[in-house]
């Protein structure tokens, strides 16, 4: 970070510290804001609403000159808390950042203050529903829960106990319903997902194929070549020089 870019910085920190005080604003309790997060990912849209009705009852804080920039702002970091709410609830990462990026373009499209105001509240709505559409899938909370841990961690190295802390079960217990509904060990989801996420590096990036492997946690190239020609049935070579 350059030094001007630095200093421009702690000017806008020490200057809204004093608009602040001034106008005598506080940000929303951290706790009320847990609150809310938790609410959302347990799918529990009533006492989410009520929760954000109650912080909107303060000022917002300023984050852009105009009003409505500073509005559409907020609503942004919204979307953003909402969407990793609604993944550690269960929610597929592609899905909950989809509908996150439909509606910052939402936002972006709509220029009445009062609108922007009332959208927030519909945004609640539409993560919960998403959740409640997902646990309606045919895995069980418990392994939903798993895959929502492993997409979000698929560039660490992954391991069964870690995932079956995170779902509040045993290891035993996570692997059999896991292979049990899903149809195949958590072993093979893990690798399969990252097979299918190395695709994006290998079409997108100049990354090294070596690179790659170590990126997604292979132990070496070798042994990300061989398990990327059992799922995409050609080498990671291969498949960068067909879709070049």
């Amino acid at each position: 970070m350059s030094t001007s870019i630095k200093q421009s910085m702690i000017d806008s920190f020490m200057q809204i510290r004093i608009n602040n005080r001034e106008s005598e604003y506080l940000h929303p309790s951290y706790l009320l804001e847990k609150q809310l997060l938790t609410s959302v990912s347990e799918g529990d849209a009533d006492k989410a609403l009520t929760i954000l009705k109650s912080m909107n009852k303060e000022y917002r804080p300023q984050l852009a000159e105009k009003p409505i920039r500073s509005l559409k702002n907020s609503l942004i970091s919204s979307c953003t808390l909402f969407t990793r709410a609604v993944i550690k609830g269960g929610v597929q990462p592609e899905q909950a950042f989809h509908l996150q990026d439909a509606c910052v373009l939402e936002i972006e499209r709509v220029q009445d203050y009062e609108t922007l105001e009332q959208m927030e509240y519909e945004i609640l709505r539409h993560f919960v529903h998403l959740l409640h559409e997902q646990q309606q899938t045919p895995y069980s909370k418990i392994v939903n829960q798993a895959i929502a841990y492993i997409h979000e961690h698929i560039l660490k190295d992954l391991t069964l106990d870690m995932i079956a802390e995170n779902s509040y079960v045993s290891p035993s217990y996570l692997s059999h319903l896991f292979k049990k509904e899903v149809g195949v060990s958590i072993v093979q989801f893990i690798n399969q997902k990252r097979i299918d996420e190395s695709k994006h590096f290998l079409l997108h990036t100049n990354n090294s194929i070596s690179e790659i492997a170590t990126l997604f946690c292979f132990c070496n190239q070798s042994y990300f070549t061989s398990l990327f020609k059992k799922y995409v049935g050609i080498t990671p070579k291969e498949f960068r020089e067909q879709h070049a």
